[in-house]
């Protein structure tokens, strides 16, 4: 259920709503629009009459939300979060472009990878320093020397950092040196890592399941959101089926599927979602076209001698190639780059 406050609606009068639900046992989220202001109620609300809160002062009207997932729900804010991390903002009219290694495997390698997605026009650095991989026995990521090196080369290069968290207990270490959590596929339903990045009060990149539905996906946003981080950004990184030409089945229907039932913003994945660099450009493409608010893309210097997917990674030249094709796209979808 929300509460729509009316525009006239004094800060006091807020106050006095929110303090009614309390006591009803519930938790008040503010979400703060271009119009309006909304209260959203978590919680029972067995017993919880709409008549009654409408006749409380400053309440324009109570609406109940269908939607399983309350908080993330287009019900609940009309337009579109805008979530920023450093000095961009996604979800506006720019297009995010997040790029660079799957795992950071060494100061010389992350610099030069870095150093060229940003020279290409990258907003944000990517790189793995904890590595959740399917076998024990392949490569794990640098830990706390990976964070580090992704902290100061960001520094160095002007950009911003997201790197996988993947354990509740990290949350406060990763907060040190990256802009934004990423929350990976394998952990979407980690329930216990999605309310500490909920309470974390930083950017959260959130990856859809390897299995999941939409709805089970912003019902995992909705674990966030409701521990009060509204920065949440989705990522749809491909799905499993039945198909084995490419590593995962890219699901860019998401996309306008999710513009339709949420307002937070949404980036693609075309490397994890294809599996191979030869179809990641298309793919990048196609996922503006559909009108994702960013992309995040591998990309090494070296690729054949990656430790970790190689095979998905574009070489810098082709990168920059990338880049240049989303400069002439961009605007026919209504974005600049």
């Amino acid at each position: 259920m929300i509460v729509v406050m009316a525009p006239n609606a004094t800060a006091q009068q807020r106050e006095t709503v929110m303090g009614k639900v309390k006591d009803l046992g519930l938790q008040p989220h503010v979400i703060e629009g271009v119009a309006r202001t909304v209260i959203g109620l978590v919680g029972d609300k067995t017993g919880l009459s709409l008549g009654f809160l409408e006749t409380l002062p400053g309440v324009e009207k109570a609406v109940p939300i269908m939607a399983p997932y309350k908080l993330a729900s287009k019900d609940t804010k009309q337009e579109p979060t805008r979530v920023r991390v450093g000095d961009v903002e996604i979800g506006g009219e720019q297009l995010v472009v997040m790029a660079g290694p799957c795992a950071v495997e060494s100061e010389e390698q992350l610099l030069s990878a870095a150093s060229s997605c940003a020279a290409a026009g990258a907003q944000i650095l990517r790189g793995g320093a904890f590595k959740p991989r399917t076998s024990p026995y392949s490569f794990q990521g640098l830990a706390d020397h990976g964070l580090k090196l992704l902290a100061e080369v960001a520094k160095e290069t002007g950009m911003s950092v997201v790197t996988e968290v993947i354990r509740a207990e990290d949350v406060e270490l990763v907060g040190r040196y990256a802009d934004m959590y990423q929350i990976g596929a394998r952990n979407m339903q980690n329930f216990a890592l999605l309310k500490e990045v909920g309470r974390a009060r930083k950017p959260v990149l959130l990856k859809r399941g390897l299995s999941a539905t939409v709805e089970e996906w912003l019902m995992a946003a909705e674990y966030i959101l409701s521990e009060g981080n509204y920065q949440v950004v989705l990522c749809e990184r491909g799905i499993r089926t039945f198909e084995t030409a490419t590593r995962n089945t890219l699901d860019l229907s998401a996309v306008p599927v999710v513009q339709a039932q949420s307002h937070l913003p949404i980036v693609v994945d075309p490397s994890h979602g294809t599996g191979h660099w030869r179809y990641v450009a298309a793919m990048s493409k196609a996922a503006v076209a559909a009108g994702a608010d960013g992309l995040i893309v591998e990309v090494h210097p070296d690729p054949d001698s990656a430790v970790s997917d190689g095979s998905q990674s574009l070489r810098p030249e082709k990168f920059r190639k990338l880049m240049e094709q989303l400069q002439v796209l961009a605007p026919a979808c209504g974005r600049r780059l």
